[in-house]
């Protein structure tokens, strides 16, 4: 089974937190994201770039974890 990397890991984390930024709009109506860098900023838009280029290269490491090397 392929181990995952440092970079992996990191990937793994952002898509982790976007999910939680996610569950926070869902239940209580409030966006983490916007409330650190700003509604329709700059910053947040950054942020929700860099989450969603995590999520791609989560989703395409994850068809490797169950190969064998």
């Amino acid at each position: 089974m392929k181990k995952l990397g440092a970079f992996d890991w990191f990937a793994t984390l952002l898509v982790i937190i976007g999910g939680l930024n996610w569950g926070l709009v869902g239940f209580f109506k409030w966006n983490l994201v916007d409330a650190i860098f700003g509604a329709d900023s700059t910053g947040s838009r950054v942020v929700y770039a860099v989450v969603g280029l995590a999520a791609l290269y989560v989703l395409a490491i994850m068809s490797n974890l169950g190969k064998k090397e």
